[in-house]
């Protein structure tokens, strides 16, 4: 393992089950020398990529928080959305949590999370959390609206490459425009997502609502579809006219007031 590799997978033992490491365990599970990852850890460490623990552990640093905030001000598609969903999960008349979401290697990430002030569930969708690329509304709009040749390469990479059902199912999906999956990510909740297309900005994402399924009757489920069908729309002609753009003084005032 060479290069950007070797840091990145040394990055990526970090997590919520385990935020500190040693150089000997992260050595064990990369299977890699100790002198090599020693190596990578002082690189990493003088980067503010990671940081000194104690008793000779490393986590991760500050760094990380420096382009959060640099992506909050510059990605497109937040720029775009979040003032979006926002308003979405406001107007919503439900208890839920509305994500923006988009592809992520051969996953889908949530980059933007809101939730109203009644809500009294969690869903498994948080900023930051890569998801299955296959499962849920939020993440099979995504799938449903990407190029023939990228879709038959992520769905061999997750091993669904001859799901005929998944595939008839991504293009009934194509031609709604939107779905609704209840219980798929978690039990109890139901999803309901619509894509968002900037081939400008080279973007597919989606937005969606997450709320409890027994008060998703028919009435709700139509009304919610065509508010989140509105909004995409908002987004996408937003994405179209300042994908690109500087950003101005006030929308610095406006992250900052949300971040």
């Amino acid at each position: 393992m060479a290069g950007l590799q070797r840091y990145m997978a040394a990055l990526r033992l970090f997590n919520e089950a385990h935020p500190t490491w040693t150089v000997s365990d992260m050595a064990e599970a990369l299977g890699a020398p100790p002198s090599t990852v020693y190596r990578t850890i002082r690189d990493l460490l003088a980067e503010g990529l990671v940081e000194t623990s104690t008793d000779a552990r490393y986590r991760l640093g500050p760094a990380f928080i420096e382009f959060d905030r640099l992506t909050r001000l510059t990605d497109p598609l937040l720029r775009a959305g979040g003032h979006v969903l926002a308003q979405t999960v406001a107007q919503a008349g439900l208890p839920c949590v509305g994500l923006l979401s988009r592809l992520y290697a051969d996953e889908v990430m949530c980059i933007a999370d809101r939730a109203s002030g009644d809500v009294g569930f969690s869903p498994s969708y948080e900023r930051g959390r890569p998801m299955p690329l296959t499962q849920g509304a939020t993440s099979k709009v995504i799938l449903a609206r990407l190029p023939a040749r990228r879709l038959t390469k992520l769905l061999a990479h997750a091993r669904k490459a001859a799901d005929a059902g998944l595939r008839a199912e991504l293009s009934a999906i194509r031609r709604q425009g939107f779905l609704v999956s209840r219980g798929e990510i978690d039990a109890g909740l139901a999803g309901l997502a619509v894509p968002i297309i900037c081939e400008d900005a080279g973007l597919v994402a989606s937005l969606s609502l997450v709320v409890e399924a027994d008060r998703l009757d028919v009435f709700n489920e139509s009304r919610l579809v065509l508010m989140l069908v509105s909004a995409a729309a908002m987004v996408e002609t937003e994405l179209q006219t300042t994908s690109g753009a500087p950003l101005l003084p006030r929308e610095r005032e406006k992250v900052a007031r949300e971040a």
